[in-house]
C-alpha cells in the first residue's frame, strides 16, 4: 500500500490546478485576521488593508482581510467532493487598534461565508490552550468595569458540503471499517472540548516571519481519522510547516498542501525525514493506551464480546474488529514537492 503527498507553493485562492470534486477532507489553520504577524501578507494581497489599519479602521480591515480568505473559502467549495468535510481551526482576536480595544470573531465570519455557500455547519470543537502567564488580565486589572477576559480558546469548526456520505461498494466499506478508531479513543476526540498543548512557534530562522502559527500534530491527526477514511485525499490550503501532511502519512491517506512561501521547503524536509520512526511510534502508542484501557476495566473484558482480528485484543464495539493500523515502511520524495509513502502490508 501506497499513499501520495504534494505540496505546491501557490496562493490558495485560485485552486484551478486541483480537479474538481476530487478532495475528501480538508484540514487547514488559515492566517488570523487582525493578529500582527499576519497584517503585511494581508497588506500585500490588498493594499486597502494597509491604509485601514494605518488610519485605525480596524472592523474595516478585519472584514477586507476576511474577503480575501472568502476567495479561498470558494476555491474549496469547488474542489471538495460532495458529502466531504472541512475543518477550520481558527481564532478569534483581541486587539487595541487606535484607542479601541475589542474582540474580532474570525469563528463567526468564516462561518457565515460557508452558510452563503451552502454548507452545513456540524458541532465543533473548542481547543483549549490555557495560558499559565501569572498575570494574563488586559485592561484595567482588578479595577470594573474595564478589565478584559483573558482569551484561551481557539475554535475548530466543521462544515460538511451536501449530504452525508455514502459508502455502498463492498471495497471501500472494507477500508472504512479498517479505518475504524478505538471506542475510548471516540469518546475523547468527539468531545466538544479538546484540552491539547500547543507546540513551539518560533521558527527559529531569519529569513521566515517570527511564528509558525502551527497547531500540533495530535490535532490534525484525530481530525483526519474522525473526518475521512485510508486513501482519501486530505487538502490543506496553508500548509505552513507540514503538520496536516505528516497527520495524513500516518493515517495512511494522501493529502495536498499549498503554502505561499518556498521557503518553508526546508522545514518541511526537515520533518519528512522523521516521519516514518515518529509516526510509528505515534501509531503504537495508540495500541499501548488501548490495552492500558483494557487493563483497566477488566473485570468488564474478562469475558470480552469481541476480539480485533488484527491484534487480538479485545475491543468494545463491534466496529471496532477490523480496525488496522498502517505501519509506515519508507517515504520518497519523487519529484520536487511530491512525496511517497509506502506501507507494509
Amino acid at each position: 500500500m501506497k499513499s501520495s503527498h504534494q505540496i505546491f507553493f501557490e496562493n490558495a485562492n485560485n485552486l484551478d490546478f486541483i480537479q474538481s470534486q476530487s478532495i475528501d477532507l480538508v484540514v487547514t489553520s488559515p492566517p488570523y485576521p487582525l493578529v500582527e504577524i499576519w497584517d503585511s501578507l494581508f497588506s500585500e494581497l490588498n493594499p486597502k488593508i494597509r491604509h485601514a489599519l494605518e488610519t485605525n479602521n480596524g472592523s474595516t480591515a478585519f472584514e477586507l482581510m476576511h474577503q480575501e480568505l472568502d476567495k479561498v473559502w470558494s476555491e474549496i467549495n469547488k474542489v471538495l467532493k460532495e458529502g466531504g468535510i472541512i475543518c477550520i481551526n481558527v481564532g478569534d482576536t483581541t486587539r487595541k487598534i487606535g484607542e479601541n480595544f475589542c474582540l474580532y470573531p474570525s469563528h463567526s465570519r468564516i462561518l457565515q461565508t460557508f452558510s452563503k455557500l451552502g454548507f452545513y455547519s456540524l458541532p465543533g470543537i473548542i481547543w483549549r490552550k490555557q495560558t499559565n502567564a501569572p498575570t494574563k488580565f488586559m485592561g484595567s486589572g482588578m479595577l470594573p468595569p474595564s478589565a478584559y477576559i483573558t482569551l484561551e480558546h481557539e475554535h475548530i469548526l466543521i462544515l460538511r458540503k451536501g449530504k452525508k456520505r455514502d459508502f455502498k461498494a463492498e471495497q471501500e466499506s472494507k477500508i472504512r471499517r479498517e479505518s475504524a478508531y478505538f471506542w475510548e479513543e471516540r469518546n475523547i476526540w468527539f468531545s466538544d472540548m479538546w484540552d491539547l498543548r500547543g507546540i513551539p512557534q518560533a521558527l527559529g530562522n531569519d529569513n521566515l516571519r517570527e511564528r509558525s502559527a502551527a497547531f500540533p500534530f495530535e490535532l490534525a491527526f484525530r481530525l483526519i481519522n474522525m473526518f475521512s477514511i485510508k486513501g482519501d485525499v486530505v487538502l490543506d490550503p496553508f500548509i505552513g510547516t507540514g503538520t496536516t501532511m505528516f497527520a495524513a502519512m500516518a493515517s495512511a491517506r494522501n493529502s495536498i498542501g499549498l503554502e505561499i512561501d518556498e521557503r518553508f521547503y526546508d522545514l518541511i524536509l526537515s520533518g519528512i525525514n522523521d516521519i516514518v520512526e515518529f509516526a510509528n511510534e505515534h501509531n503504537r502508542n495508540r495500541i499501548q493506551k488501548h490495552i492500558d484501557f483494557i487493563k483497566e476495566n477488566s473485570k468488564k473484558y474478562d469475558e470480552a464480546e469481541y476480539v480485533n482480528k488484527f491484534y487480538n485484543l479485545p475491543v468494545t464495539t463491534k466496529q471496532e474488529i477490523n480496525l488496522k493500523l498502517n505501519v509506515l515502511k519508507d517515504v520518497k520524495e519523487v519529484t520536487k514537492g511530491h512525496f511517497q509513502v509506502e506501507y507494509e502490508d
